[in-house]
């Protein structure tokens, strides 16, 4: 009986996570939202919103900490398909791409909150870009030998153009995606040869 209980408390507390990436638009932030809105669409009573979650915020923070997670996974599955002969910069720039396709709402939540009043917001969407980011560093210097602090400033400029990507792909079309996809691939495998090339640098002037 337990177990019913605990499976149905977790059915409903994902609606209401669902209720609210419906919600999200272009038009409709996040703190446009109200308590009344989101319950009316999961089905449930305004008051039963409070076994799940304390607030709004709380449950705005769980939409920043589920998009992070998927954030994170993305450079996991592509070093997957590194793993069967792809190539790391389109096999990232892909998936990331169709996180965005697929997760619009949760991508919009995560590029307007990073700017918004909200300060624990604000936080907790630099809280996962900073693991999306150190993930790609961890990457560059353990399989690419690359030196720590350059490793940074290469993950920290693909980062900032893919995210910038993923915000232009939110409103187009098919073909300006896939037009916007072999850019930000060609964007990001400059920034990668250029590092190469610094490092290959710095090593011959220590020679």
């Amino acid at each position: 009986m337990a177990g019913v209980r605990a499976a149905q408390k977790e059915k409903t507390r994902r609606a209401l996570i669902q209720a609210a990436m419906n919600q999200l638009s272009a038009e409709h932030g996040y703190a446009s939202l109200s308590l009344r809105e989101v319950t009316r669409e999961a089905g449930i009573a305004p008051t039963s919103f409070y076994r799940h979650f304390q607030n709004m915020e709380e449950l705005g923070l769980t939409l920043v900490d589920e998009g992070g997670l998927a954030l994170r996974q993305l450079l996991r599955q592509s070093r997957q398909q590194i793993d069967q002969g792809g190539s790391i910069v389109r096999a990232s720039v892909t998936t990331f791409m169709e996180f965005v396709a697929s997760n619009t709402a949760i991508f919009r939540l995560l590029l307007q909150e990073k700017s918004g009043n909200s300060r624990e917001f604000r936080l907790a969407v630099q809280r996962e870009v900073e693991h999306f980011t150190a993930e790609l560093v961890d990457y560059l210097v353990t399989e690419q030998d690359f030196p720590p602090g350059l490793a940074e400033l290469q993950a920290d400029a693909i980062v900032r153009i893919v995210f910038s990507a993923g915000a232009d792909a939110l409103d187009a079309t098919t073909t300006q995606r896939q037009q916007l996809l072999e850019t930000t691939i060609a964007q990001v495998r400059i920034v990668a040869r250029g590092a190469e090339a610094t490092r290959t640098s710095a090593t011959a002037t220590k020679s």
